[in-house]
């Protein structure tokens, strides 16, 4: 394993936000076998797990920087995520940041998402990308009888000599 990543280089978690996060993990899970390799420091995979995020590198990519291996980190993610750490971890930060600064609550943005009309019905017809649509068969073409573009040619025009 690789170490391109120094002890102290900017962008780990702070101690005082540790201090902070450290009660809201989750114990970790029941092992049945009593004894296994030990885990990694949950420290390490927060480190880890928040390198990805901030930088948007592939969780394979960890495993050069030496901070975590790809698969502990991706695992505890899952772990966390499902237990809902990182949403508590937002919902604090959002409530202190409105006691210590205030959120101006009258300046609001509404996301939405693409979906079926839920009263369409059959008026609004299959969907274009929809598989079942109809379309022209390759077996009848003539790209399925060997031709690239689909076009006949008759012969080469132009030819090539070399000297």
């Amino acid at each position: 394993m690789g170490y391109m990543v120094s002890k102290d280089d900017g962008w780990r978690m702070p101690d005082w936000l540790w201090e902070r996060v450290a009660p809201l993990l989750p114990p970790p899970p029941f092992h049945p076998l009593g004894t296994h390799r030990s885990r990694v420091p949950d420290r390490d995979a927060m480190d880890a797990i928040l390198l990805v995020l901030r930088t948007g590198m592939q969780w394979n990519a960890l495993n050069a920087t030496g901070v975590c291996s790809s698969s502990s980190a991706h695992r505890r993610f899952q772990e966390w995520e499902q237990a809902g750490v990182f949403h508590e971890i937002w919902r604090q930060g959002l409530l202190e940041y409105d006691e210590v600064v205030g959120i101006d609550w009258a300046w609001l943005a509404a996301d939405g998402a693409m979906g079926k009309a839920p009263l369409g019905g059959p008026k609004t017809g299959p969907n274009p990308t929809d598989r079942a649509k109809g379309g022209r068969s390759v077996r009848f073409s003539r790209r399925a009888r060997g031709s690239r573009s689909g076009s006949i040619t008759t012969a080469r025009t132009a030819t090539t000599t070399s000297c």
